[in-house]
């Protein structure tokens, strides 16, 4: 797979992670009588490190690759782990964004 495909897919692995998790989530919540809005704002922030996590395959290869090429100076691999970072830091981001938008929007 390609450098810009593997970021398109990074960034919408962590999207979903966020999305899908904190809306079944409010299900959940409200299946157990807790506030669902309360309960899917909660869990998009806490489900956006995992996604993280997630969407770059484990962090283990990830922070292995960034060693690897620092200390063999070797760059190219530390670019793009750290461009898969941002990709998937994002989806995370554009997800919590798009949960606590759905809340304030209902909420109001």
């Amino acid at each position: 797979m390609g450098f810009v495909s593997t970021m398109i897919l990074d960034f919408c692995v962590a999207l979903g992670m966020v999305l899908g998790g904190s809306l079944v989530g409010g299900v959940g919540a409200l299946l157990t009588h807790y506030p669902p809005m309360k309960a899917m704002l909660d869990l998009a922030e806490q489900l956006k490190i995992w996604a993280l996590v997630a969407a770059v395959g484990g962090s283990v290869d990830t922070l292995k690759i960034i060693g690897d090429g620092v200390w063999g100076f070797q760059f190219s691999p530390v670019v793009k782990q750290f461009a898969y970072l941002i990709a998937s830091f994002l989806g995370c981001q554009v997800g919590y964004y798009l949960v606590k938008w759905i809340v304030t929007e209902r909420a109001a």
